[in-house]
């Protein structure tokens, strides 16, 4: 297959632009022609400019053979904007490049593209890291609340509150349990995604095809968990999925001829009618569905086409990188085109163009492009739907590697945090045995007053409740330590009948003989 390929890296689209340049260049056969009565020399024709350009691009396997002659022309008119070619006279840029005898030369000046610079990330912070059980006093549970601090009481701090001064009190710290929080998942998802991504495209570094601050762990963690029975992305937000008139169009031509819902009257031509209306909704969106932040991760993974698993590995991984959004809509559109272009009850979307040409042609550009509108934007995006299409049952599944990776990273998250959080227990019940003698001194300090004696101790109960519970269990063990006083009889009233006359107490004596 002519030319190489180009391998994965940073400004992928301006290596193949150039490596275009020079295969077209070094091949496109020049000879004499005669226009106006006069010769030119070193020269082809339009015609023959596209004929060989055409057929480059369909045996160069960066492109493939879905490459059309429609295409080619808009190429070469880029070529010709751009001074790779010019006509006979010199003229070029506002010029159109004509599919005819109409004769160009090539210029004497590189017509190569510079590779852009761009600066090196500054704060390694940015990059995405392997999460340990460390960071988890290092991320923030909640965005504008204060991480929580451990209570700790010391000896000086209880007897300045309670007037307690009967021995030291050794630093207890009260332990909060720790609990992998969904916002810690989702770094995890971030951090293991994409260092698979490197992995798979083989780059030693993501600068220039990745910025870190355009993953997002939450567009992860609902693309791989928030599907339904057929893997579709679910939107939590029905107000970000597409307009219920677009599904209903894209359920017609998907189950043709039984997808008619809505019950329209069929005329000829209707399904023309029903994929411009799908058409013009996806041609009209702000930006490709692969999202311009995410243009060179895609481009890269041309070069890898020519191994599918490996590529379909990549796109899988990519893919997740995407808003749910765009991720429901590729995955809809993707369907569709699949099954318009192998159902053959499906009468002819068009008269000169191939069904599977029409699709690929008609939604490649909403699927792939760059802000900048790339010289090979629309050949790139042709190579990749092509491949997407085809594989559209696979590319969205979540690699197994990297679903088992994030398992075994949370589940040794988990193990860690139960060591610890025994391993913290353990030294609480160590600072637990000064409190526990200062408890049995204050009881058995006679020389304190009992009504001092009883205020400390529901002092220390307040404080301490665990240790003043394990010493006292019941109210049974608390009055054998600390003997209640006898209660005090309260003194009874006499109460007299002043209705009756009183009666002078008369004492009856006796007297043996």
């Amino acid at each position: 297959m002519e030319g190489k390929v180009i391998g994965p890296g940073p400004y992928r689209a301006t290596k193949l632009w150039n490596e275009t340049i020079k295969l077209f260049r070094g091949g496109m056969p020049l000879r004499r022609h005669w226009a106006h009565f006069r010769c030119y020399d070193c020269s082809f024709t339009g015609s023959e400019a596209v004929d060989y350009l055409h057929e480059l691009l369909r045996r160069n396997y960066n492109f493939g053979p879905e490459v059309t002659r429609y295409q080619t022309l808009q190429l070469l008119k880029k070529f010709l904007k751009a001074h790779v070619i010019e006509d006979i006279k010199g003229r070029h840029g506002t010029e159109d490049f004509e599919d005819s005898g109409h004769l160009y030369r090539f210029p004497t000046l590189s017509p190569l593209k510079s590779f852009p610079t761009r600066p090196p990330l500054k704060d390694c912070a940015d990059l995405p890291r392997l999460i340990r059980w460390d960071d988890y006093e290092e991320l923030p549970q909640r965005e504008n609340i204060a991480p929580q601090k451990s209570s700790v009481m010391t000896s000086d701090l209880w007897n300045k509150r309670h007037s307690v001064a009967i021995g030291d009190v050794h630093e207890c710290k009260l332990i909060r349990r720790k609990e992998i929080t969904p916002k810690q998942v989702d770094h995890i998802w971030k951090s293991l995604t994409v260092v698979h991504l490197q992995r798979v495209l083989g780059l030693k570094s993501l600068d220039g095809v990745l910025h870190p601050a355009h993953v997002n762990g939450k567009h992860i963690v609902h693309n791989v968990f928030k599907v339904n029975k057929s893997g579709i992305v679910v939107l939590e937000n029905k107000a970000e999925d597409m307009p219920y008139w677009v599904i209903s169009a894209m359920k017609c031509l998907a189950n043709w001829p039984n997808g008619n819902e809505t019950k329209q009257p069929v005329y000829p031509g209707f399904e023309r009618d029903v994929l411009r209306t799908v058409g013009d909704y996806f041609q009209r969106l702000k930006e490709p569905l692969l999202t311009f932040h995410l243009y060179e991760v895609f481009v890269n993974i041309l070069s890898l086409l020519h191994e599918q698993d490996v590529a379909t590995e990549a796109l899988q991984v990519s893919s997740l990188l995407l808003p749910p959004p765009n991720r429901r809509r590729l995955q809809l559109l993707l369907r569709l085109m699949a099954r318009v272009c192998q159902n053959p009850l499906l009468p002819p979307l068009n008269d000169t163009i191939a069904t599977r040409t029409l699709m690929v042609q008609m939604f490649s550009h909403c699927v792939l492009g760059s802000v900048d509108e790339m010289d090979l934007d629309e050949l790139l995006a042709t190579k990749l739907v092509t491949f997407m299409m085809e594989h559209h049952n696979t590319i969205f599944q979540v690699p197994s590697k990297l679903r088992h990776q994030v398992e075994e990273h949370l589940s040794h998250l988990k193990r860690v945090q139960i060591s610890r959080v025994d391993s913290e227990e353990q030294k609480v019940i160590g600072t637990q045995t000064p409190l526990q003698q200062l408890l049995e001194g204050l009881i058995a300090d006679t020389e304190l007053p009992a009504k001092d004696k009883k205020k400390r101790l529901k002092q220390f109960q307040k404080s301490y409740p665990e240790v003043y519970h394990n010493r006292f269990p019941t109210e049974e063990s608390k009055a054998a330590v600390i003997p209640e006083k006898a209660p005090r009889l309260k003194p009874q009233l006499m109460f007299f009948n002043l209705k009756k006359p009183f009666q002078p107490f008369q004492r009856s004596w006796s007297f043996r003989a």
